[in-house]
Protein backbone atom coordinates (compact mmCIF):
# COMPACT_ATOMS: atom_id res chain seq x y z
CA UNK A 1 0.00 0.00 0.00
CA UNK A 2 1.38 3.35 -0.91
CA UNK A 3 -0.53 6.40 1.06
CA UNK A 4 -2.58 9.15 -0.88
CA UNK A 5 -0.51 11.98 -0.11
CA UNK A 6 -3.25 14.93 1.37
CA UNK A 7 -1.72 18.46 -0.71
CA UNK A 8 -2.56 20.85 1.93
CA UNK A 9 -1.15 23.48 -0.43
CA UNK A 10 -3.75 22.92 -3.11
CA UNK A 11 -6.64 22.46 -1.10
CA UNK A 12 -5.69 26.17 1.02
CA UNK A 13 -5.42 27.58 -2.26
CA UNK A 14 -9.24 26.90 -3.16
CA UNK A 15 -10.42 27.64 -0.07
CA UNK A 16 -8.46 31.26 -0.01
CA UNK A 17 -10.07 31.24 -3.75
CA UNK A 18 -13.58 31.07 -2.47
CA UNK A 19 -12.82 33.30 0.18
CA UNK A 20 -11.49 36.13 -1.41
CA UNK A 21 -14.52 35.84 -4.11
CA UNK A 22 -17.17 35.73 -1.06
CA UNK A 23 -15.17 38.68 0.23
CA UNK A 24 -15.38 40.45 -2.81
CA UNK A 25 -19.40 39.75 -2.84
CA UNK A 26 -20.00 41.12 0.72
CA UNK A 27 -17.93 44.09 -0.34
CA UNK A 28 -20.25 44.49 -3.16
CA UNK A 29 -23.55 43.62 -1.07
CA UNK A 30 -22.71 45.67 2.07
CA UNK A 31 -20.23 47.25 1.88
CA UNK A 32 -18.09 45.72 4.47
CA UNK A 33 -14.17 44.83 4.04
CA UNK A 34 -13.05 42.28 6.29
CA UNK A 35 -10.44 43.66 8.35
CA UNK A 36 -7.55 41.99 9.91
CA UNK A 37 -5.17 43.06 12.27
CA UNK A 38 -2.01 40.78 13.56
CA UNK A 39 0.01 42.13 16.18
CA UNK A 40 3.86 40.77 16.89
CA UNK A 41 5.92 41.29 19.39
CA UNK A 42 9.88 41.26 19.16
CA UNK A 43 11.86 39.43 16.82
CA UNK A 44 11.37 36.12 16.52
CA UNK A 45 12.30 34.65 13.26
CA UNK A 46 9.57 31.66 12.77
CA UNK A 47 6.95 34.16 13.82
CA UNK A 48 7.62 36.97 11.45
CA UNK A 49 7.66 34.66 8.36
CA UNK A 50 4.16 33.89 9.66
CA UNK A 51 3.17 36.81 9.98
CA UNK A 52 4.39 37.69 6.71
CA UNK A 53 2.25 34.86 5.15
CA UNK A 54 -0.54 35.73 7.04
CA UNK A 55 -0.53 39.52 5.93
CA UNK A 56 0.10 38.17 2.01
CA UNK A 57 -2.96 35.77 2.13
CA UNK A 58 -5.19 38.63 3.22
CA UNK A 59 -4.47 40.91 0.83
CA UNK A 60 -5.06 37.74 -1.90
CA UNK A 61 -8.22 37.50 0.04
CA UNK A 62 -9.25 41.15 -0.18
CA UNK A 63 -8.95 41.66 3.09
CA UNK A 64 -8.00 45.22 5.11
CA UNK A 65 -4.57 43.48 6.46
CA UNK A 66 -3.19 45.46 9.33
CA UNK A 67 0.08 44.95 11.23
CA UNK A 68 1.34 46.08 14.69
CA UNK A 69 4.98 45.00 14.70
CA UNK A 70 6.18 45.85 18.33
CA UNK A 71 9.44 45.73 20.06
CA UNK A 72 10.27 42.85 22.51
CA UNK A 73 10.31 45.27 25.74
CA UNK A 74 6.80 46.72 24.99
CA UNK A 75 4.93 46.06 28.27
CA UNK A 76 1.97 43.77 29.05
CA UNK A 77 -0.10 46.66 29.92
CA UNK A 78 0.28 48.58 26.36
CA UNK A 79 -0.39 45.62 24.55
CA UNK A 80 -3.48 45.03 26.74
CA UNK A 81 -4.19 48.84 25.15
CA UNK A 82 -4.09 47.72 21.68
CA UNK A 83 -5.70 44.94 22.04
CA UNK A 84 -8.58 47.04 23.71
CA UNK A 85 -8.41 49.60 20.72
CA UNK A 86 -8.81 46.93 18.67
CA UNK A 87 -11.67 45.42 20.21
CA UNK A 88 -12.94 48.76 19.47
CA UNK A 89 -12.23 49.32 16.16
CA UNK A 90 -15.00 48.70 13.90
CA UNK A 91 -12.91 48.41 10.62
CA UNK A 92 -11.34 45.37 12.20
CA UNK A 93 -13.23 41.80 12.24
CA UNK A 94 -10.28 39.86 13.69
CA UNK A 95 -7.35 39.77 15.95
CA UNK A 96 -4.78 37.98 16.22
CA UNK A 97 -1.78 38.20 18.35
CA UNK A 98 1.33 35.86 17.35
CA UNK A 99 2.39 33.19 19.80
CA UNK A 100 4.90 33.20 21.35
CA UNK A 101 5.46 36.52 23.29
CA UNK A 102 7.81 37.78 25.34
CA UNK A 103 8.29 35.65 28.58
CA UNK A 104 7.78 39.00 30.33
CA UNK A 105 3.92 39.03 28.69
CA UNK A 106 1.53 36.65 30.21
CA UNK A 107 0.34 35.27 26.92
CA UNK A 108 -3.10 34.36 28.24
CA UNK A 109 -3.88 37.11 29.61
CA UNK A 110 -3.26 38.55 26.44
CA UNK A 111 -5.58 35.99 24.36
CA UNK A 112 -8.54 36.26 26.78
CA UNK A 113 -8.78 40.13 26.47
CA UNK A 114 -9.65 39.55 22.83
CA UNK A 115 -13.26 40.08 22.39
CA UNK A 116 -15.01 36.18 21.54
CA UNK A 117 -16.32 38.04 18.19
CA UNK A 118 -13.07 38.82 17.06
CA UNK A 119 -11.03 35.99 17.93
CA UNK A 120 -10.34 34.15 14.62
CA UNK A 121 -7.21 32.05 16.32
CA UNK A 122 -10.46 30.74 18.47
CA UNK A 123 -7.99 30.58 21.82
CA UNK A 124 -10.78 32.55 23.98
CA UNK A 125 -12.37 30.70 26.64
CA UNK A 126 -15.50 31.00 25.43
CA UNK A 127 -14.65 30.20 21.71
CA UNK A 128 -13.24 26.83 23.37
CA UNK A 129 -16.53 26.74 25.23
CA UNK A 130 -18.38 26.88 22.04
CA UNK A 131 -16.75 24.56 20.66
CA UNK A 132 -17.07 21.69 23.39
CA UNK A 133 -20.56 22.47 23.87
CA UNK A 134 -21.57 22.73 20.23
CA UNK A 135 -22.86 26.07 20.83
CA UNK A 136 -23.52 27.94 17.39
CA UNK A 137 -20.96 30.83 16.90
CA UNK A 138 -17.59 29.27 17.85
CA UNK A 139 -14.38 29.80 15.71
CA UNK A 140 -12.32 26.48 16.44
CA UNK A 141 -8.87 26.85 16.36
CA UNK A 142 -7.16 27.31 12.67
CA UNK A 143 -5.36 24.19 12.95
CA UNK A 144 -7.78 21.74 13.92
CA UNK A 145 -11.23 23.06 11.58
CA UNK A 146 -8.33 22.84 8.95
CA UNK A 147 -7.26 19.29 9.60
CA UNK A 148 -10.96 18.53 10.05
CA UNK A 149 -11.60 20.10 6.27
CA UNK A 150 -8.82 17.29 5.36
CA UNK A 151 -9.90 14.48 6.87
CA UNK A 152 -12.83 14.92 5.29
CA UNK A 153 -11.87 15.39 1.43
CA UNK A 154 -10.38 11.63 2.63
CA UNK A 155 -13.39 10.11 4.40
CA UNK A 156 -16.16 12.38 3.52
CA UNK A 157 -18.75 14.26 4.83
CA UNK A 158 -20.07 11.41 7.53
CA UNK A 159 -17.31 10.11 10.05
CA UNK A 160 -19.65 8.29 12.29
CA UNK A 161 -18.04 4.90 14.35
CA UNK A 162 -14.76 5.85 13.19
CA UNK A 163 -12.26 5.63 16.18
CA UNK A 164 -9.93 8.64 16.24
CA UNK A 165 -7.05 8.94 18.53
CA UNK A 166 -5.34 12.65 18.98
CA UNK A 167 -1.60 12.24 20.22
CA UNK A 168 -1.56 15.18 21.80
CA UNK A 169 -3.52 17.42 24.48
CA UNK A 170 -2.58 21.09 23.97
CA UNK A 171 -5.24 23.83 23.78
CA UNK A 172 -4.18 24.75 20.78
CA UNK A 173 -4.60 21.55 18.69
CA UNK A 174 -5.28 18.42 20.72
CA UNK A 175 -7.92 19.66 22.95
CA UNK A 176 -10.35 21.24 20.65
CA UNK A 177 -9.11 18.46 17.78
CA UNK A 178 -10.60 15.99 20.02
CA UNK A 179 -14.25 18.16 20.54
CA UNK A 180 -14.02 18.26 16.47
CA UNK A 181 -14.06 14.67 15.82
CA UNK A 182 -16.42 14.04 18.82
CA UNK A 183 -18.68 16.31 17.20
CA UNK A 184 -18.71 14.64 13.80
CA UNK A 185 -19.80 11.13 16.20
CA UNK A 186 -16.01 9.95 15.90
CA UNK A 187 -15.07 7.36 18.95
CA UNK A 188 -12.06 9.84 19.98
CA UNK A 189 -9.15 8.92 22.59
CA UNK A 190 -6.56 11.77 23.46
CA UNK A 191 -3.14 10.25 23.93
CA UNK A 192 0.19 12.02 25.10
CA UNK A 193 3.35 11.02 26.69
CA UNK A 194 1.78 9.82 29.71
CA UNK A 195 -0.47 7.33 28.12
CA UNK A 196 -0.06 3.69 28.74
CA UNK A 197 1.29 1.30 25.81
CA UNK A 198 0.70 4.14 23.16
CA UNK A 199 1.45 2.21 20.34
CA UNK A 200 -1.42 -0.05 21.09
CA UNK A 201 -3.67 3.14 21.34
CA UNK A 202 -2.54 4.45 18.08
CA UNK A 203 -3.13 1.29 16.41
CA UNK A 204 -6.84 1.61 17.41
CA UNK A 205 -6.94 4.94 15.32
CA UNK A 206 -8.90 5.12 11.89
CA UNK A 207 -7.87 8.59 12.03
CA UNK A 208 -4.84 9.58 13.61
CA UNK A 209 -3.95 13.20 14.92
CA UNK A 210 -0.14 13.31 15.82
CA UNK A 211 0.50 17.09 17.73
CA UNK A 212 2.75 16.13 20.23
CA UNK A 213 6.31 18.24 18.95
CA UNK A 214 8.44 15.09 18.89
CA UNK A 215 10.22 14.66 15.13
CA UNK A 216 9.11 11.68 13.72
CA UNK A 217 8.12 9.65 17.07
CA UNK A 218 4.85 7.83 15.35
CA UNK A 219 6.10 5.00 13.81
CA UNK A 220 4.61 2.76 10.94
CA UNK A 221 4.25 -0.16 13.46
CA UNK A 222 1.88 2.68 15.70
CA UNK A 223 -0.31 2.70 12.27
CA UNK A 224 -3.66 0.80 11.61
CA UNK A 225 -3.36 -0.54 8.11
CA UNK A 226 -5.49 2.36 5.78
CA UNK A 227 -5.35 4.67 8.96
CA UNK A 228 -6.12 8.68 7.71
CA UNK A 229 -2.75 10.01 9.22
CA UNK A 230 -2.59 13.74 9.92
CA UNK A 231 1.10 14.97 10.88
CA UNK A 232 0.52 18.73 12.78
CA UNK A 233 3.85 18.84 13.96
CA UNK A 234 6.89 21.15 12.43
CA UNK A 235 10.33 20.22 13.58
CA UNK A 236 13.23 21.52 12.58
CA UNK A 237 16.28 18.43 12.52
CA UNK A 238 19.93 18.19 11.69
CA UNK A 239 20.15 17.73 7.59
CA UNK A 240 23.38 15.29 6.69
CA UNK A 241 24.28 18.12 4.77
CA UNK A 242 24.58 20.29 7.54
CA UNK A 243 21.68 21.70 7.27
CA UNK A 244 18.34 21.22 8.70
CA UNK A 245 15.01 20.33 7.61
CA UNK A 246 11.38 20.33 8.70
CA UNK A 247 9.69 16.80 9.43
CA UNK A 248 6.55 15.89 11.37
CA UNK A 249 5.76 14.25 14.33
CA UNK A 250 5.22 10.63 12.39
CA UNK A 251 8.35 9.29 10.78
CA UNK A 252 7.11 9.84 7.13
CA UNK A 253 7.91 7.32 4.53
CA UNK A 254 7.59 4.32 6.44
CA UNK A 255 4.25 5.41 7.77
CA UNK A 256 3.16 6.11 4.30
CA UNK A 257 3.60 2.54 3.20
CA UNK A 258 1.00 1.69 5.76
CA UNK A 259 -1.36 4.70 5.96
CA UNK A 260 -4.54 5.01 3.08
CA UNK A 261 -3.68 8.85 3.71
CA UNK A 262 -0.95 11.35 4.89
CA UNK A 263 -0.11 14.66 4.90
CA UNK A 264 3.31 15.97 4.26
CA UNK A 265 5.61 18.45 6.46
CA UNK A 266 5.68 20.74 5.23
CA UNK A 267 2.44 21.25 2.65
CA UNK A 268 -0.10 19.80 4.39
CA UNK A 269 -1.34 21.15 7.50
CA UNK A 270 0.54 24.13 7.45
CA UNK A 271 -1.16 25.61 4.68
CA UNK A 272 -4.85 24.72 5.78
CA UNK A 273 -4.14 26.68 9.08
CA UNK A 274 -3.46 29.93 7.53
CA UNK A 275 -6.15 29.21 4.89
CA UNK A 276 -9.01 28.38 8.21
CA UNK A 277 -7.73 32.30 9.54
CA UNK A 278 -8.88 33.75 6.31
CA UNK A 279 -12.66 31.79 6.34
CA UNK A 280 -12.89 32.46 10.51
CA UNK A 281 -11.93 36.79 9.20
CA UNK A 282 -14.47 36.56 6.84
CA UNK A 283 -17.14 34.92 8.74
CA UNK A 284 -16.50 37.31 11.79
CA UNK A 285 -17.08 40.01 9.20
CA UNK A 286 -20.17 38.68 7.79
CA UNK A 287 -21.84 38.64 11.14
CA UNK A 288 -20.44 42.19 12.11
Amino acid sequence: MTARIIDGKASAASLTDKVASDTAALMSRSGIQPGLAVVIVGEDPASKVYVANKGRMAKHCGFLSIEHKLPGSTSEADLLALVSALNADAKIHGILVQLPLPKHVDASKIIQAIHPDKDVDGFNVVNAGRIATGVPGGYAPCTPAGSMLLIRQCLGDSLAGLNAVVLGRSNIVGKPMAQLLLAADCTVTIAHSRTTNLPDVCRQADILVAAVGRPEMVKADWIKPGAVVIDVGINRIAAADGKTRLVGDVAYEEVAAVASAITPVPGGVGPMTIAMLMVNTLRAASAA
